[in-house]
């Protein structure tokens, strides 16, 4: 049982799609993290590595192909075990506040923000009257900046600063104890992605809220995370507090490495070699063919020792990335 302080506990979570003719795809395999009360992680890798797949199975959002395995607890709550009753009536809104990656596709296009704001309210309080629901509207898009001028706007009339500030208003309202971030700077100009990660941080910092932000973005990652989760074809291959992480002595997964090392504030080399296909995944560590540090070591699974699953992990007295 996970301690008190403990918001979000995962344990062993593997999702696997099942394709024609038997194939399997495995999206996640044994991811193992917790969010603390007050606390920050960030899951960040490369495109395709399964970010946004474990995000949609805490939430219940996989497609009908997909199957999982392990535990996520909320609170006594296990959302992989949850029926989808209690999914929509429980959780989506009122224990995990969702924004969605390109938010203004998630809004329907018809309808202001007004009115998404004013039908989300009604749904996950105890609000009712028009006066009441316009008051608690203007209120929720008040805590995430969002302009009161721009409320009977639609979404396509909104920049993507806007459409994002628009959908952390409507995670807002249910006062969720934890918010799930799903890549909520993409396609937003670097200004407005620092305003982005400053606005979901104070949302940490401010209340009782936790946040789980699911980013290749490793910039915006620095900026707000407390710790980080590495992620690697599927599987959690780095788990460390940020500062160390984005500082000294730096992360010790070398693919964690090579993501540093491709920024452009440091060597901006990239990563030789592309990720493995999730449907054919190597028995060993997948980023062995990739690895300048990698042996016949390696065609085993490495079993994560202190944060870091890797058999050649860097020790603190290697030169930073």
């Amino acid at each position: 049982m996970s301690d008190q302080s403990t918001v979000l506990s995962v344990r062993g979570l593997s999702v696997r799609f099942l394709m024609p003719g038997g194939r399997r795809i495995a999206a996640v395999t044994d991811a193992h993290f917790d969010v603390a009360a007050g606390e920050c992680l960030a899951l960040i890798g490369e495109s395709g590595c399964g970010k946004s797949v474990l995000a949609s199975a805490l939430l219940g959002l996989l497609p009908a192909n997909a199957r999982t395995a392990g535990e996520a607890r909320l609170g006594d709550l296990d959302l992989l075990a949850a029926d989808e009753r209690t999914l929509a009536r429980t959780v989506r809104g009122r224990l995990v506040g969702l924004i969605p990656q390109s938010p203004a596709a998630h809004l329907t296009p018809v309808r202001t923000v007004r009115s998404h704001l004013q039908e989300t309210v009604a749904a996950l309080t105890d609000t009712r009257g028009r006066a009441a629901l316009r008051a608690a509207a203007e209120a929720a898009a008040e805590r995430a900046a969002f302009p009161a001028g721009h409320l009977d706007r639609h979404p396509h009339e909104l920049s993507g600063g806007l459409a994002q500030r628009a959908a952390t208003a409507l995670a807002l309202v249910g006062d969720a104890p934890l918010l799930l971030a799903d890549e909520p700077t993409t396609g937003l100009d670097r200004d407005l992605v620092g305003h982005t990660v400053d606005e979901l941080r104070r949302h940490v910092d401010t209340g009782r809220r936790s946040l789980l932000v699911i980013t290749h973005d490793l910039a915006a990652a620095r900026r707000i995370a407390d710790r980080v989760a590495v992620m690697y074809a599927g599987r959690i291959v780095e788990l460390t507090d940020a500062q160390a992480f984005f500082g000294t002595p730096g992360p010790r997964h070398p693919y964690s490495r090579g993501l540093l090392r491709a920024l452009p504030d440091r060597a901006f080399t990239a990563i030789p070699g592309m990720p493995p296909e999730l449907g054919n995944l190597p028995r060993g560590c997948a980023f062995a063919p990739r690895c300048d540090r990698a042996t016949d070591a390696c065609t085993a699974l490495p079993q994560p020792v202190d944060g870091t699953a890797c058999h050649h992990p860097h020790s603190p007295e290697d030169h930073r990335a």
